[in-house]
């Protein structure tokens, strides 16, 4: 599945994903590939990437490598999963 994580300032990531974990209001969930659509409102956490990516140096700034993959830090956002395309607007 694809993902894209965008702030206000620029897109932040964009790529093929086998996984992605985000911190929901109601509280963390995971989509993973054919997963139903799905719109949910972020809190403060780390959006969590899982799969075989490639990050570049600036990405490698803002990214932290975790068990399984690569995790970002987030204030707020919002995320759509649709048509196997996870879309996340961050702060």
């Amino acid at each position: 599945m694809i993902l894209e994580i965008i702030s206000p300032e620029k897109i932040i990531f964009t790529g093929e994903v086998e996984s992605v974990a985000v911190p929901g209001v109601n509280g963390e969930f995971e989509m993973l590939n054919n997963h139903a659509a799905i719109v949910s409102n972020l809190k403060k956490g780390a959006i969590k990437v899982y799969g075989n990516i490639t990050l570049d140096n600036t990405q490698k700034e803002i990214f932290e490598k975790g068990d399984r993959g690569y995790h970002l830090d987030i204030n707020s956002g919002t995320v759509e999963m649709k048509n196997n395309k996870v879309t996340a607007l961050v702060e």
